[in-house]
C-alpha cells in the first residue's frame, strides 16, 4: 500500500483497513498517529571507547513500529510526514526518549544519541527539546542529534544554521549510504561521523574498503569530527575498525540494544580486553606523547565572554585556547585573533558580553583536528599535516580533553621515535632488528583473533660462498636479498625484518596463507635468479662452486639459496608463547633445508 494511501486513512478511515499480503494495518482514524506514539517504545544501546570499553554514551533506537502495522521506522515517519503530523510526532517521541534515558542512575554522565528526522528540524521542536532536558537537568551539550546521510541538507546549510544556534551537537548517521556523503560532511559540519555497517561488515578482509575508511577517518579527524562504526559485530571488525583509526564503537560485540536500562554498563571490559591485547607500541609512543603534551587550561564552552577576554589578557603565552564543554569534551579552540574586531573596539566588549545583544563563545570556535593519546604517533603527525592552518593536534583520553600537541611538540616526538627506531635497526640493511620482531610477535600471539603467518629465512650454502668471495661481497648478498624482501613484501599487511647476519624475517597479517607462501616462493626464486651474477663464470656455467667446507676438505656446493620456514597462525588457535613458536620455527627451518623447493610449512594445533 503506497505511503499516501495510509496517510489518507490515517486522517479518513472511520475503522481499521482490511489487510492484504502486501499492505500494512491502518489505525482508527480517531487515534491517529499521535496515539500510536504512546504503543511505542525505545530501546538503548552503548557507544564505547574502542580504545578501552568505557561508554560515551547511548542511542535511542525507536521500537515498535512493526507491532502498529508499519513495515520500518522509515515508513512510519513518511506517514507522518504525508499526514501533516512529523512536528507533533517528532516532538513526542523525544519526550518520550528523553523520559526513558532520565531513569538511568548516571544519565547527567553520558551522551544521548537521539535520532530525528531533519524536516522536524525547526525553532519550536528544538526549543520544547531544550525545555526538556533542562526539566531533568540534563545538559544539552550532551545531546547528539543523529541525522541520516539519506536526508541531506540543502546545500549551503551549515549546522548553526538549523539548530537555531542550540547548543546540541550532531551526528551523521549512514555514513556512504547516501548519494550526497562528502558533500553532506562539508556542509552539516558535525561533531560525530557514523560509518554505516556496509563498511564494517567486509572490512576486514577488504583493502579496498580499508583505504577508503582509512582516508574517511583521517579526513573526519582533521576537522575535528569522532569517528563511530556502527554494526561492529565480530572481533575481527573490532580490530580492523581500530586498525583504520576509529574512536567509537557501536554494535552487537559490545551490546545489543536492550529496554532494561539497567543491564546498560558504564565500561565494556571485553572490549578493553581487546584493546590492550592488540595494542601496538603503546609503551613507547605513549611514553613519548606524554613527554611532549602541552596542558593548556582549557575554557568552559559556557564561559562568560568577558572571562575569555581576560584569559587573553592575563595569559599572553598563548594566542588561542582549546574550548570544552561540560563534560570536558573538546569542541575546538578559539582564536584570539577572531576577538580582536570587539576587543578594540570603543564599547565592543561590552556589546559582546550583553546577555541580549551579544555573542557566545559557541559563535567563535574554530574546528581542531583531535587524537586519541592512544593513537600512533605516526597518525598523529599525518592528521595534523594534512592541514597546514592547524594550531596542531587536540589530544583526549576516553573523550576528555588531557593537552595539546602543537606542531614543534610533534617533531619532537617523531624524533624520539626514529632514534629509537635508529638504535634497533641492522646497521647493513637498515631493516628492523630483533627488539621490534619480538614486539610483533608477541602482539600477534596475544590476538588470537587475528590470522597471521610468520616467515624465517636462512641461507643456504652463505658461508662457503662468504669464504671463497669474501665478507664485502658476502655483504653485497644479504643486501639483495634485504632489497627483494621489501620489494616484494613491502605491502599493506607485511612486516620485515632482519634478525642478523643471513637469517630473516617476515610477518603477514589479514593476508591468506596461499598468497603469503606464494609470495615467499617469489622472494626464494628472485633471490636464486639475481644472486647468480655474483658467482664468476664458471661456477655460473657448473651450476655449482668449489671450496674448502669446515673440516678444511675441498668440495663441491650449490650457489646461493633461501629456505624458508612458515608458521601459520588462523584465527581461533589456542594460545601459545613465543618459546613455543621459536621452537616450531626451528623444526621447519630443519624440514626447509631438506625439501625440494625449500620450505617447510607448519601450524601449531588449534
Amino acid at each position: 500500500m503506497p505511503i499516501s494511501t495510509i496517510a489518507t486513512l490515517f486522517g479518513l478511515a472511520p475503522r481499521p483497513v482490511a489487510l492484504t499480503p502486501d499492505s500494512s494495518p491502518t489505525p482508527d482514524a480517531e487515534d491517529g498517529l499521535l496515539a500510536l506514539v504512546e504503543k511505542l517504545d525505545y530501546a538503548f544501546q552503548p557507544v564505547v571507547n574502542i580504545h578501552n570499553g568505557a561508554v560515551h554514551g547511548f542511542e535511542a533506537l525507536l521500537r515498535g513500529v512493526e507491532q502498529i502495522g508499519f513495515p520500518s521506522t522509515h515508513a512510519f515517519f513518511e506517514a507522518a510526514a504525508e499526514a501533516g503530523q512529523l512536528i507533533e510526532v517528532e516532538m513526542a517521541l523525544q519526550e518520550k526518549a528523553v523520559a526513558r534515558f532520565s531513569k538511568h542512575k548516571d544519565f547527567q554522565t553520558y551522551k544521548l544519541f537521539l535520532n530525528i528526522d531533519l524536516r522536524a528540524v525547526v525553532p519550536p521542536v528544538m526549543d520544547r527539546l531544550r525545555r526538556q532536558l533542562e526539566a531533568v537537568r540534563f545538559p544539552a551539550t550532551s545531546l547528539i542529534l543523529d541525522v541520516s546521510e539519506r536526508q541531506p541538507l540543502p546545500n549551503g546549510m551549515a549546522k548553526g544554521d538549523w539548530l537555531s544556534n542550540q547548543e546540541f551537537k550532531l551526528s551523521l548517521d549512514d555514513f556512504g549510504t547516501g548519494l550526497s556523503g562528502l558533500s553532506q560532511l562539508y556542509f552539516s559540519t558535525p561533531d560525530f561521523l557514523k560509518l554505516d555497517r556496509f563498511f564494517i561488515a567486509t572490512l576486514p578482509d577488504d583493502s579496498k574498503k580499508k583505504l577508503f575508511i582509512s582516508h574517511v577517518v583521517n579526513l573526519a579527524h582533521l576537522l575535528g569530527v569522532v569517528v563511530i562504526a556502527e554494526g561492529v559485530e565480530s572481533e575481527r571488525e573490532y580490530l580492523a575498525c581500530k586498525a583504520v583509526g576509529c574512536d567509537l564503537i557501536q554494535g552487537f560485540l559490545v551490546q545489543p540494544p536492550v529496554s532494561d536500562i539497567a543491564e546498560l554498563k558504564s565500561r565494556y571490559v571485553h572490549i578493553e580486553s581487546l584493546s590492550r591485547s592488540e595494542r601496538r607500541t603503546k609503551t613507547s609512543d605513549q611514553k613519548i606523547i606524554n613527554e611532549q603534551i602541552q596542558v593548556i587550561e582549557p575554557i568552559s564552552l559556557d564561559a562568560d565572554m568577558l572571562k575569555v577576554f581576560e584569559r587573553f589578557r592575563h595569559d599572553k603565552s598563548w594566542t588561542f585556547f582549546p574550548v570544552v564543554d561540560a563534560s570536558g569534551e573538546p569542541v575546538g579552540i578559539v582564536h584570539e585573533r577572531d576577538l580582536k574586531d570587539y576587543t578594540y573596539s570603543l564599547y565592543g566588549k561590552e556589546l559582546i558580553a550583553n546577555r541580549t545583544m551579544g555573542r557566545k563563545l559557541n559563535q567563535f570556535l574554530t574546528p581542531c583536528p583531535s587524537a586519541d593519546i592512544n593513537t600512533k604517533a605516526e597518525k598523529i603527525l599525518e592528521t595534523f599535516s594534512a592541514n597546514p592552518e592547524s594550531e596542531g593536534v587536540i589530544i583526549v583520553e576516553d573523550r576528555r580533553y588531557v593537552g595539546f600537541m602543537s606542531a614543534r611538540s610533534l617533531l619532537n616526538v617523531i624524533n624520539e621515535k626514529n632514534v629509537a627506531s635508529a638504535r634497533d635497526q641492522n646497521p647493513l640493511t637498515k631493516l628492523p632488528g630483533n627488539s621490534l620482531i619480538h614486539e610483533y610477535v608477541s602482539e600477534l600471539l596475544a590476538a588470537p583473533q587475528t590470522h597471521g603467518v610468520l616467515a624465517y629465512f636462512d641461507f643456504d650454502n652463505f658461508k662457503p660462498f662468504n669464504d671463497k668471495y669474501g665478507f664485502r661481497l658476502g655483504d653485497r648478498a644479504i643486501l639483495l636479498f634485504a632489497e627483494i624482501l621489501k620489494k616484494t613484501l613491502g605491502g599493506e599487511g607485511c612486516f620485515v625484518a632482519h634478525v642478523g647476519g643471513d637469517d630473516f624475517f617476515a610477518g603477514f597479517q589479514g593476508i591468506p596463507f596461499a598468497e603469503a607462501q606464494n609470495k615467499v616462493v617469489q622472494v626464494i626464486a628472485t633471490f636464486a635468479n639475481d644472486v647468480e651474477s655474483f658467482y664468476d663464470d664458471e661456477a655460473r656455467r657448473n651450476g655449482y662452486m668449489t671450496a674448502t667446507d669446515r673440516e678444511g676438505n675441498l668440495r663441491r656446493f650449490p650457489l646461493l639459496g633461501v629456505s624458508a620456514a612458515l608458521l601459520d597462525l588462523p584465527v581461533g588457535r589456542q594460545p601459545c608463547s613465543s618459546d613455543q613458536i621459536s621452537q616450531l620455527i626451528a623444526d621447519a627451518k630443519k624440514g626447509a633445508k631438506y625439501s625440494p623447493d625449500h620450505i617447510c610449512a607448519v601450524s601449531p594445533i588449534t
